[in-house]
C-alpha cells in the first residue's frame, strides 16, 4: 500500500524542511508548496488521499481562503491547520468549514502526528461512505420509473394491497414488482431495503 500523502502549505521554508523531515521519517509521502497559490496552480491529480497542514497567514491567499476554494472546486482532503498567528474567531472559522483541527506553532512531535492520523483517518471514512453511497445510487438508478415507485412505498411501510390500490394496479402485479425491486437492489429483506433508502435520503438532506 502506498503512503499516504500530505500536502504542507507553508510560507517559512526552514518549517517546510523540518516538517517535511518527520513527515518522511514517519512514513509518509510529502509534497511542500511556499504559498495557497502555489497548491492551487499545481494541484494534485488526485485530490482525495491524504490530507493538507496548512498555514493560516501567509503572503497573498491565506489558509483561509485557500480551503474555501479547495472546497469550491470539491476537494475532500482534511485539513490541519497549523499557525503561529491563530486566534479563537479563527480557529471557530476554520473548524465550521470543515477543517480537522487547529494547531499553534510551535507543536510537539506525537500533537502533530495525532491530528494527521486523525484526519487520514476520518478522510478514509468518508472515502468509504462515498463509494457506499455510489454502489447504492447505481443500484436505484436500475429501477424502472414504477420499481422506483414501489420501492419508495414500500420503505415507507405501505403493504403490497396498500400500493395496488394507491398506484391502480393488482396486488399480484405489486407483489411481482416488488420482488423484482428486491433483486435488482440485492436485499433480501424489508430492512435492507429501508436502510438503503436511509442512507440515500441523509446523503441527499445533508447535500442541500
Amino acid at each position: 500500500m502506498l503512503a499516504h500523502h500530505i500536502h504542507v502549505v507553508d510560507d517559512d521554508a526552514a518549517f517546510r524542511a523540518a516538517v517535511a523531515r518527520l513527515l518522511e521519517g514517519s512514513g509518509y509521502r510529502v509534497a511542500l508548496y511556499k504559498s495557497a497559490q502555489n497548491l492551487l496552480e499545481d494541484l494534485p491529480n488526485d485530490m482525495n488521499f491524504g490530507c493538507i497542514l496548512l498555514d493560516v497567514r501567509m503572503p497573498g491567499l491565506n489558509g483561509l481562503d485557500l480551503q474555501a476554494r479547495l472546497i469550491e472546486r470539491g476537494s475532500t482532503l482534511p485539513i490541519v491547520f497549523l499557525t503561529g498567528h491563530g486566534d479563537i474567531p479563527m480557529s471557530v472559522r476554520a473548524i465550521k468549514a470543515g477543517a480537522e483541527d487547529f494547531l499553534s506553532k510551535p507543536v510537539s512531535r506525537k500533537t502533530l502526528l495525532d491530528a494527521i492520523q486523525r484526519a487520514l483517518a476520518r478522510n478514509a471514512s468518508a472515502r468509504e461512505r462515498s463509494t457506499r453511497l455510489h454502489s447504492l445510487r447505481a443500484l436505484v438508478k436500475t429501477l424502472t420509473p414504477r420499481q422506483r415507485e414501489v420501492f419508495a412505498l414500500v420503505v415507507a411501510g405501505k403493504l403490497n394491497k396498500q400500493i395496488a390500490h394507491e398506484l391502480g394496479t393488482s396486488e399480484r402485479t405489486i407483489k411481482a414488482l416488488r420482488q423484482e425491486v428486491m433483486r435488482k437492489l440485492k436485499v433480501r429483506s424489508l430492512v435492507e431495503a429501508v436502510s438503503i433508502a436511509e442512507q440515500l435520503r441523509d446523503q441527499s438532506t445533508s447535500s442541500s
